[in-house]
C-alpha cells in the first residue's frame, strides 16, 4: 500500500462534474489570469493585479459613530514602523469610522470562489462600532457590519481576543438562488461557501442585511438580536473568538451548508447549527448548541451536548459525539501586537487531554517570536529560491496574500521553524515538485496555507518528514493547522498523493485537501489524485480531517498508533464507470482505509457521502475499510447518499446497511 501509482486506471472519459455552486461557481478567472485548457495547468503573471485599498499606516480619519461601554484590557502603542507586508494585508485601527470601516470591509469581500486576489485584513485593539442598537438590529446604526468573501481573513491583533471588541458582525451568507422565493431554493445555500475565516476577535452580535442583499424581498442578512450567522462550508474556520451572543451556521431559509470548524472559541448564547450536514467544536465554551444533521463532534468542549449517536430522539435518531477531552491538540499560531507596540507571532504550545478554551500568552502557554526573526514573503516577488534562503538561514516564514508560483519546494530542515499564511496565501508548483517538504525534524508548525496542484503532475504536494523519518517529539509534535489543498479548481492539476505523513507524532488539525468537483480544469482525466492524506508515520493525530473525490483511498493509514477525530469525506462524483473503480476485485476504493497490518489505529466521528453522477450503478463496498484487530476500533460512523445513482454497500468493512436510492443514511455506532 506504501507504493502508490502515478497512473489511474479507467477509461478515458472526460467528465465535467456537476457543479454545487449552480450560479455561483465562476467559470473564468480575471483577466490576468485566463482560465487553462483541459489537461494544461497555470502559468501565472509576473505578478496578479491587486485592488486599489488601503493598506497599512494610513492617516487617522476623525472618529466615526461613538462607540459601546466595551473597553479592552490594554491598548498597545503602535511601533514607529511594521515590516512591509505588501498590498494585500491592512491594518485597521480605532481611529477609522465606521462608515469607512465597512466600505473597506466591502470592497475585499466580493472575490469570486477561484479568484486569484487575496485578503488579510487585521484590527488593531480597540474597540469598534456602537452597542446603542443592540436589542433592535433592524434599527441600529454605527455597527461594524461587513460579509466575508472567498480568501479573505480577518483577525485581531490583540493578546487577548476581547482586546479587539467589535459591536456589530462579520458575517457569511448563503447564495441567494430564488430572491422572490428563498425558502425553494436550498441548493447550493452554502454549500460553496468556502476559504474564508475570522479569529481573535471579542462580538456583540448586532446583524442587518447588507449590500445588495438588503434590497432583497427576503434579505439572507437578517438575524435575531444579539445573533450573527457564520454560514460556511470547508476551509472556513473560526478560531480564538468570543462571541457575546448566539451565533447561526446555517441560512436564514434552511439552505444547504455542509462545514465547519470552530476552535478555541466562547459562544456565551445558543449555537444554531440547522441545515449543517456535519460540523466539529474543538477546546471551546458554548452556552448551548441546538440542532444537528448527520455528523455533529465535539471533543473538548464545554457546554457541549450529550453524546446521542445512534439513539432514538424523537422520531429521529441521534448525530452528535461528544468526547470531555481532545487528547492531543494545538491552537494555532497568530500574530499580535505587543504592550510596546511591536508585532509579534506567538505559537501556543501542545496540550493533552484538555479542554476548553486557552488564551493565555504567557511564558507558560507558548513563546513569542519578534517580527524580526521571521522572513515576510510577498508573491510576485518572493520565489522558491529566495524563501529557502530565508529559511536555511534560520528565518521562520510570513507568506503575505497572494499565489506563488514554486519549482522547487519549500525546504524546512530547521526544528521548530514557524510558517504563517495570511489571507489564504497559496502555493502552487511548476515543475513537477512538491511545495513544501519538511526534513527529518520536530517541531515545525505550519498555519493558513493552501496548495494548488499543477501541471506536470506532481508525486506529492505537501511531505512532512522524508520516507522513514525517526526524528519526532510527543510533547512537540510537528503541526499542519488550517493546510488545505485543491487538485482542480483555479486551473487543471494533477498530484498522486496530496499530503504525505511521514514523521512520527504529527498533528493534522483542521485539514481540508479537496479533488476538484467544479471549476476549473475538472474532469476523471484532468484533475487526476488517487489520494487526500496518506499517514506513514506512528503516533499522527488529525483533529477535524476533510478529503473529498479522490480516485483511490482517499486517506490511507499506515502508522501505528493513529487516532482521528471527526472525518468528512465524500467519494469521486465523476467516476464513468465500475470499472474504472475498482480496487483489484474489490468494489470502488474505501473513503478511509487503515492497512492490513496496524495493529493500533482509532477513529471517531466520521462521515462518508455517495453521488455519482454519471448516470451508472457505481458501487463503494465500504467506506471505511480496517483491519479485525483488538486495538483498532471505530466509533460513531456514518455513511450518506447525496443524490444520483449508485451507492455504498457497507459503512465499515461488511457492517452497516448499504444508502442508495430510497436510503439515504446508515449508521454503525462501534466497531467491532
Amino acid at each position: 500500500m506504501r507504493t502508490l501509482p502515478t497512473t489511474l486506471r479507467g477509461a478515458a472519459v472526460a467528465a465535467v462534474a456537476v457543479s454545487l455552486a449552480a450560479g455561483a461557481a465562476v467559470t473564468a478567472l480575471p483577466a490576468t489570469a485566463t482560465p487553462a485548457a483541459d489537461g494544461q495547468g497555470k502559468a501565472l503573471a509576473p505578478a496578479s493585479a491587486t485592488k486599489d485599498t488601503a493598506t497599512a499606516r494610513t492617516a487617522p480619519e476623525a472618529q466615526g459613530a461613538q462607540h459601546g461601554r466595551h473597553k479592552p484590557k490594554h491598548k498597545p502603542k503602535k511601533a514607529a514602523a511594521d515590516p512591509d507586508f505588501g498590498p494585500n494585508v491592512t491594518f485597521i485601527d480605532p481611529s477609522w469610522s465606521t462608515d469607512r470601516i465597512n466600505e473597506f470591509l466591502d470592497s475585499v469581500n466580493d472575490e469570486a470562489e477561484f479568484s486569484l486576489d487575496r485578503h488579510q485584513v487585521f484590527f488593531e485593539p480597540g474597540t469598534y462600532g456602537s452597542a446603542a442598537g443592540q436589542d433592535d438590529p433592524a434599527t441600529a446604526t454605527g455597527i461594524v457590519n461587513a460579509q466575508v468573501g472567498y480568501y479573505e481573513s480577518i483577525a485581531g491583533l490583540g493578546a487577548q481576543p476581547d482586546d479587539v471588541h467589535i459591536n456589530g458582525a462579520l458575517h457569511v451568507e448563503p447564495v441567494v438562488g430564488c430572491p422572490n422565493e428563498p425558502w425553494a431554493c436550498a441548493d447550493p445555500g452554502s454549500l460553496t461557501r468556502f476559504w474564508r475565516s475570522i479569529s481573535n476577535m471579542g462580538i456583540n452580535p448586532i446583524q442587518r442585511p447588507v449590500g445588495e442583499d438588503a434590497a432583497l424581498p427576503f434579505p439572507a442578512g437578517v438575524t435575531e438580536p444579539h445573533q450573527m450567522r457564520f454560514a460556511v462550508s470547508q476551509a472556513a474556520p473560526m478560531r480564538r473568538m468570543d462571541i457575546q451572543g448566539d451565533l447561526t451556521i446555517f441560512g436564514r431559509y434552511g439552505e444547504f451548508a455542509s462545514g465547519g470548524y470552530l476552535a478555541n472559541s466562547r459562544v456565551s448564547g445558543t449555537i444554531v447549527s440547522g441545515s449543517q450536514q456535519q460540523w466539529f467544536t474543538r477546546n471551546s465554551e458554548v452556552g448551548a448548541w441546538d440542532g444537528g444533521v448527520w455528523n455533529m463532534v465535539f471533543a473538548g468542549v464545554q457546554g457541549a451536548p450529550a453524546t446521542n449517536f445512534g439513539q432514538p430522539v424523537g422520531d429521529n435518531v441521534g448525530v452528535t459525539t461528544t468526547i470531555g477531552s481532545t487528547p492531543v491538540s494545538r491552537e494555532a499560531p497568530f500574530l499580535y501586537r505587543g504592550d510596546d507596540g511591536e508585532l509579534s507571532v506567538f505559537v501556543p504550545n501542545a496540550k493533552t487531554n484538555s479542554s476548553g478554551t486557552d488564551w493565555s500568552t504567557g511564558p507558560d502557554a507558548g513563546r513569542s517570536i519578534g517580527i524580526s526573526d521571521f522572513y515576510v514573503a510577498k508573491a510576485g516577488t518572493d520565489d522558491a529560491a529566495s524563501i529557502n534562503a530565508a529559511l536555511a538561514g534560520g528565518k521562520n516564514l510570513v507568506l503575505t496574500p497572494g499565489v506563488y508560483e514554486l519549482d522547487a519546494p519549500l525546504t524546512i530542515d530547521r526544528a521548530d521553524t514557524v510558517v504563517l499564511g495570511l489571507g489564504y496565501a497559496s502555493l502552487t508548483p511548476t515543475a513537477g515538485n512538491a511545495v513544501v517538504e519538511i526534513g527529518d525534524v520536530a517541531g515545525v508548525k505550519i498555519a493558513g496555507i493552501t496548495a494548488d496542484a499543477n501541471v506536470p503532475e506532481s508525486q506529492k504536494l505537501i511531505q512532512v518528514g522524508p520516507q522513514g523519518a525517526t526524528v519526532s517529539d510527543a510533547a512537540d509534535p510537528t503541526t499542519l493547522t488550517d493546510v488545505f489543498v485543491r487538485v482542480g479548481g483555479p486551473w487543471a492539476g494533477k498530484a498522486v498523493t496530496s499530503i504525505e505523513v511521514n514523521s512520527p507524532d504529527t498533528l493534522l488539525d483542521h485539514i481540508w485537501a479537496w479533488r476538484g468537483d467544479h471549476g476549473n480544469g475538472i474532469g476523471w482525466d484532468v484533475n487526476t489524485g488517487a489520494h487526500g492524506v496518506v499517514v506513514n508515520g506512528d503516533r499522527v493525530t488529525a483533529t477535524g480531517l476533510f478529503v473529498e473525490h479522490y480516485q483511490e483511498e482517499q486517506t490511507i493509514w499506515n502508522g501505528e498508533d493513529g487516532q482521528t477525530i471527526f472525518y468528512q469525506n465524500e467519494i469521486p462524483y465523476d467516476v464513468p464507470n465500475q470499472g474504472a473503480w475498482m480496487d483489484g476485485d474489490r468494489l470502488g476504493y474505501a473513503a478511509y482505509r487503515v492497512a492490513d497490518d496496524v495493529q493500533n489505529h482509532t477513529a471517531t466521528g466520521t462521515g462518508t457521502y455517495s453521488f455519482f453522477n454519471q448516470g451508472q450503478d457505481i458501487r463503494l463496498e465500504s467506506g471505511i475499510q480496517a483491519p479485525s484487530a483488538p486495538g483498532v476500533s471505530f466509533r460513531s460512523m456514518t455513511a450518506i447518499f447525496l443524490n444520483g445513482s449508485g451507492g455504498i454497500n457497507h459503512v465499515i468493512n461488511d457492517t452497516g446497511a448499504p444508502v442508495q436510492q430510497g436510503t439515504q443514511r446508515s449508521q454503525v455506532v462501534t466497531y467491532p
